[in-house]
């Protein structure tokens, strides 16, 4: 099986994502290492809360120039969430850059008559790059499970995977770009399309892994 680095910078539900990894079929290793980072098959990012401690808690353990080294050299990445959001250049949540890996900012849904926030709750994907390989094997319109205030904004449109509306907004869902994809929602709670969506990563890991001889 795969091993799969999970980062460990004290904002994530990292049980709940290294269970649904295991169901996915990947062995997950929690790490802060460089050099875990580095030996891994694999890196997903979790993330849950705020924007500014999770970029301190990074800057902290030294681990900004190992994971864009990572994304740099094609290593699959999986953003989960708050590690979605801090790929970015910066957020309107907080003052602290970003990883600054994509182009563009994380912005506050507007407030509007009728709308909560956070967003809360199951929604369905608009899937915008239905070869994405994180999308094989799903309906056109997956139902995915969100929680979140905060959405991302890419300078690039064409990097969207896909989309969610909540009450008159459509923003991004999604984001591929190669072997580097995130997402806002929460696949280790999303029930089967969930976990398809990790087992869909694993499965490409697995496809850049050496074939034993």
């Amino acid at each position: 099986m795969p091993e799969i680095a999970v980062i460990d910078y004290d904002m994530g539900n990292l049980h709940s994502a290294c269970k649904g990894l295991e169901k996915a079929g990947a062995t997950p290793l929690v790490t802060d290492s460089a050099v875990a980072l580095e030996r891994a098959d694999g890196i997903v990012l979790p993330g849950v809360g705020a924007f500014d401690p999770a970029m301190q808690h990074l800057r902290s353990r030294q681990l900004e120039a190992p994971i864009k080294a990572a994304i740099t050299s094609g290593k699959p990445f999986l953003g989960i969430c708050l590690g979605l959001q801090i790929l970015f250049d910066g957020s309107d949540e907080g003052q602290e850059p970003g990883l600054g890996v994509i182009p563009g900012r994380v912005r506050r849904f507007q407030s509007e008559p009728g709308l909560t926030i956070p967003h809360m709750g199951w929604n369905s994907l608009q899937l915008t790059q239905p070869n994405c390989p994180l999308w094989q094997d799903l309906p056109p319109n997956p139902w995915m499970y969100f929680v979140h205030s905060y959405y991302v904004d890419p300078r690039e449109v064409l990097i969207q995977a896909a989309t969610v509306t909540h009450g008159s907004q459509t923003v991004t869902a999604a984001i591929a770009q190669n072997q580097l994809m995130a997402v806002q929602f929460h696949p280790e709670k999303s029930s089967t399309a969930g976990l398809r969506v990790l087992a869909n990563f694993v499965q490409l890991v697995n496809q850049r892994q050496p074939v034993a001889i």
